[in-house]
Protein backbone atom coordinates (compact mmCIF):
# COMPACT_ATOMS: atom_id res chain seq x y z
CA UNK A 1 0.00 0.00 0.00
CA UNK A 2 1.54 3.48 -0.70
CA UNK A 3 1.85 6.12 1.61
CA UNK A 4 -0.58 8.69 3.10
CA UNK A 5 0.16 11.94 0.86
CA UNK A 6 -0.78 14.66 2.60
CA UNK A 7 -1.28 18.40 1.30
CA UNK A 8 -0.36 20.71 4.48
CA UNK A 9 -2.17 24.13 4.62
CA UNK A 10 -0.81 26.49 6.97
CA UNK A 11 0.15 30.90 6.59
CA UNK A 12 2.55 30.12 9.29
CA UNK A 13 6.10 29.13 7.36
CA UNK A 14 7.83 27.82 11.04
CA UNK A 15 4.76 25.45 11.99
CA UNK A 16 4.41 24.11 8.07
CA UNK A 17 7.77 22.98 8.34
CA UNK A 18 7.60 21.57 11.70
CA UNK A 19 4.68 19.46 10.56
CA UNK A 20 6.33 18.66 7.36
CA UNK A 21 8.98 16.96 9.38
CA UNK A 22 6.22 15.42 11.70
CA UNK A 23 4.49 13.90 8.48
CA UNK A 24 7.28 12.60 6.97
CA UNK A 25 9.23 10.59 9.61
CA UNK A 26 6.12 8.58 9.64
CA UNK A 27 6.48 5.63 7.17
CA UNK A 28 3.43 5.47 5.91
CA UNK A 29 2.82 8.89 4.87
CA UNK A 30 4.50 11.74 3.05
CA UNK A 31 4.41 15.42 2.34
CA UNK A 32 3.26 16.17 -0.99
CA UNK A 33 2.77 20.29 -1.39
CA UNK A 34 2.53 22.65 0.90
CA UNK A 35 -0.13 26.18 0.60
CA UNK A 36 0.03 29.30 2.69
CA UNK A 37 -3.76 30.27 2.13
CA UNK A 38 -7.41 29.13 1.04
CA UNK A 39 -6.83 30.00 -2.49
CA UNK A 40 -3.38 28.47 -2.80
CA UNK A 41 -4.69 25.62 -0.85
CA UNK A 42 -7.53 24.79 -3.60
CA UNK A 43 -4.89 25.21 -6.50
CA UNK A 44 -2.24 22.70 -4.96
CA UNK A 45 -5.06 20.44 -4.39
CA UNK A 46 -6.26 20.31 -8.04
CA UNK A 47 -2.70 19.79 -8.94
CA UNK A 48 -1.78 17.25 -6.69
CA UNK A 49 -4.68 15.16 -5.71
CA UNK A 50 -3.71 14.85 -2.18
CA UNK A 51 -5.26 12.04 0.08
CA UNK A 52 -5.66 14.51 3.16
CA UNK A 53 -5.66 17.81 3.37
CA UNK A 54 -4.46 19.29 6.80
CA UNK A 55 -5.97 22.62 6.83
CA UNK A 56 -5.82 25.85 9.19
CA UNK A 57 -8.82 27.75 9.57
CA UNK A 58 -7.25 31.49 10.10
CA UNK A 59 -5.16 32.94 6.72
CA UNK A 60 -5.26 35.73 4.92
CA UNK A 61 -7.45 35.86 1.46
CA UNK A 62 -11.05 34.02 1.40
CA UNK A 63 -12.01 32.06 4.59
CA UNK A 64 -10.67 28.89 5.65
CA UNK A 65 -14.13 27.41 5.55
CA UNK A 66 -14.81 28.77 2.14
CA UNK A 67 -11.57 26.82 1.31
CA UNK A 68 -13.29 23.66 2.52
CA UNK A 69 -16.13 24.15 0.54
CA UNK A 70 -14.03 24.65 -2.80
CA UNK A 71 -11.15 21.88 -2.38
CA UNK A 72 -14.36 19.48 -1.93
CA UNK A 73 -15.82 20.46 -4.89
CA UNK A 74 -12.74 20.28 -7.07
CA UNK A 75 -11.27 17.33 -5.06
CA UNK A 76 -13.80 15.05 -3.73
CA UNK A 77 -11.62 11.98 -3.33
CA UNK A 78 -9.39 14.43 -0.65
CA UNK A 79 -10.49 14.21 2.55
CA UNK A 80 -10.32 17.61 4.62
CA UNK A 81 -8.72 17.47 8.26
CA UNK A 82 -8.57 20.45 10.21
CA UNK A 83 -5.59 21.75 12.75
CA UNK A 84 -6.68 24.98 14.40
CA UNK A 85 -6.37 27.14 17.56
CA UNK A 86 -9.72 27.67 17.41
CA UNK A 87 -11.89 25.31 20.46
CA UNK A 88 -14.78 26.82 20.20
CA UNK A 89 -17.86 24.81 18.66
CA UNK A 90 -19.45 27.24 16.16
CA UNK A 91 -15.64 26.83 14.40
CA UNK A 92 -16.15 23.25 14.29
CA UNK A 93 -19.92 22.80 12.99
CA UNK A 94 -19.15 25.20 10.26
CA UNK A 95 -15.67 23.05 9.46
CA UNK A 96 -18.37 19.99 9.51
CA UNK A 97 -20.96 21.55 7.15
CA UNK A 98 -18.44 22.69 4.63
CA UNK A 99 -17.23 19.11 4.35
CA UNK A 100 -14.29 18.46 6.79
CA UNK A 101 -13.51 14.98 7.94
CA UNK A 102 -12.12 15.41 10.98
CA UNK A 103 -11.13 18.43 13.63
CA UNK A 104 -8.14 18.92 15.70
CA UNK A 105 -6.64 21.74 17.77
CA UNK A 106 -2.98 22.59 17.59
CA UNK A 107 -2.59 21.83 21.18
CA UNK A 108 -3.61 18.32 20.70
CA UNK A 109 -0.25 15.96 21.11
CA UNK A 110 1.84 14.59 17.97
CA UNK A 111 0.45 11.44 18.30
CA UNK A 112 -3.28 12.34 18.11
CA UNK A 113 -2.67 14.54 14.79
CA UNK A 114 -1.09 11.56 13.33
CA UNK A 115 -4.02 8.96 14.49
CA UNK A 116 -6.05 11.75 13.09
CA UNK A 117 -4.74 11.98 9.56
CA UNK A 118 -4.78 7.84 9.27
CA UNK A 119 -8.40 8.28 10.57
CA UNK A 120 -9.90 10.35 7.61
CA UNK A 121 -7.48 8.67 5.32
CA UNK A 122 -9.42 5.40 6.22
CA UNK A 123 -12.65 6.95 6.01
CA UNK A 124 -13.27 8.22 9.65
CA UNK A 125 -14.36 11.41 11.10
CA UNK A 126 -12.33 12.19 13.70
CA UNK A 127 -12.93 15.19 16.00
CA UNK A 128 -11.65 16.43 19.24
CA UNK A 129 -13.33 14.76 21.75
CA UNK A 130 -13.24 17.65 24.03
CA UNK A 131 -15.01 20.09 21.66
CA UNK A 132 -17.13 17.79 20.42
CA UNK A 133 -18.73 16.89 23.89
CA UNK A 134 -18.91 20.95 24.33
CA UNK A 135 -20.19 21.03 20.60
CA UNK A 136 -23.42 18.70 21.33
CA UNK A 137 -24.16 20.04 25.11
CA UNK A 138 -24.47 23.33 23.72
CA UNK A 139 -26.75 22.36 21.11
CA UNK A 140 -28.78 20.24 23.34
CA UNK A 141 -28.54 23.28 25.88
CA UNK A 142 -30.88 25.62 22.76
CA UNK A 143 -33.60 24.23 23.24
CA UNK A 144 -37.07 26.11 22.90
CA UNK A 145 -39.92 25.30 25.38
CA UNK A 146 -41.69 23.46 22.89
CA UNK A 147 -38.61 21.35 22.72
CA UNK A 148 -36.98 22.05 19.32
CA UNK A 149 -33.76 23.15 19.24
CA UNK A 150 -33.15 26.80 17.87
CA UNK A 151 -32.03 27.84 14.26
CA UNK A 152 -29.21 29.21 12.60
CA UNK A 153 -28.53 32.67 12.81
CA UNK A 154 -31.69 34.56 11.75
CA UNK A 155 -31.67 36.98 8.58
CA UNK A 156 -31.04 40.14 10.79
CA UNK A 157 -28.84 38.40 12.85
CA UNK A 158 -26.48 37.89 9.95
CA UNK A 159 -26.90 41.94 8.66
CA UNK A 160 -25.39 42.42 12.04
CA UNK A 161 -22.51 39.83 12.27
CA UNK A 162 -22.19 41.98 8.36
CA UNK A 163 -21.75 45.30 9.85
CA UNK A 164 -19.93 44.32 13.04
CA UNK A 165 -17.32 42.33 10.61
CA UNK A 166 -16.73 45.55 8.45
CA UNK A 167 -15.87 47.44 12.44
CA UNK A 168 -19.26 49.20 12.60
CA UNK A 169 -20.36 50.23 16.32
CA UNK A 170 -23.32 48.96 18.11
CA UNK A 171 -24.44 52.61 17.78
CA UNK A 172 -23.82 52.98 13.79
CA UNK A 173 -25.30 49.62 13.24
CA UNK A 174 -28.83 50.82 15.31
CA UNK A 175 -28.92 53.81 13.80
CA UNK A 176 -28.63 52.28 10.54
CA UNK A 177 -31.62 49.99 11.57
CA UNK A 178 -33.68 52.63 13.29
CA UNK A 179 -33.09 50.32 16.16
CA UNK A 180 -32.27 50.88 19.62
CA UNK A 181 -28.64 50.40 21.28
CA UNK A 182 -30.16 47.68 23.19
CA UNK A 183 -31.65 45.44 20.53
CA UNK A 184 -28.43 45.90 19.20
CA UNK A 185 -26.58 43.99 21.88
CA UNK A 186 -29.20 41.71 22.29
CA UNK A 187 -28.68 40.55 19.02
CA UNK A 188 -24.91 40.02 19.38
CA UNK A 189 -25.50 38.41 22.57
CA UNK A 190 -27.86 35.89 21.03
CA UNK A 191 -25.10 35.25 17.49
CA UNK A 192 -22.63 34.80 20.79
CA UNK A 193 -24.69 32.03 22.35
CA UNK A 194 -25.91 30.82 18.91
CA UNK A 195 -22.43 30.08 17.83
CA UNK A 196 -20.79 29.24 21.10
CA UNK A 197 -18.59 31.59 20.59
CA UNK A 198 -17.10 34.07 24.07
CA UNK A 199 -16.59 37.75 22.73
CA UNK A 200 -17.52 40.66 19.98
CA UNK A 201 -13.60 39.44 18.51
CA UNK A 202 -14.70 36.10 18.11
CA UNK A 203 -17.52 36.71 15.85
CA UNK A 204 -15.58 39.21 14.10
CA UNK A 205 -12.88 36.20 13.59
CA UNK A 206 -15.44 33.72 13.12
CA UNK A 207 -17.22 35.59 10.47
CA UNK A 208 -13.69 36.41 8.39
CA UNK A 209 -12.89 32.80 8.92
CA UNK A 210 -15.68 31.60 7.44
CA UNK A 211 -15.64 33.52 4.29
CA UNK A 212 -18.92 35.67 4.37
CA UNK A 213 -16.68 38.40 3.79
CA UNK A 214 -13.87 37.68 1.37
CA UNK A 215 -13.01 41.77 0.67
CA UNK A 216 -11.50 41.66 4.38
CA UNK A 217 -8.54 40.35 5.70
CA UNK A 218 -8.72 37.21 7.88
CA UNK A 219 -5.33 37.41 8.58
CA UNK A 220 -5.97 39.98 11.78
CA UNK A 221 -8.90 39.26 14.65
CA UNK A 222 -9.52 43.07 15.25
CA UNK A 223 -11.83 44.69 13.10
CA UNK A 224 -11.46 46.81 9.90
CA UNK A 225 -12.24 50.62 11.02
CA UNK A 226 -14.96 51.95 9.72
Amino acid sequence: MGKIRVLVVDDHTVLRAGLRMLIRAQADMDVVAEAGDGDEAVRKGVEVRPDVILMDLSMPGSGGIRAIERLRQECPASRVLVLTMHDVPAYLRAALSAGASGYVVKSAADSELLSAIRGVHRGRTVLDPELAASALQNTLGRKTAGGLTAGPLSPREREVLDLIAQGYTNQQIADRFGLSVKTIETHRSRMVEKLGLRSRAELVRYALDSGLFPGADAGSTEPPPV
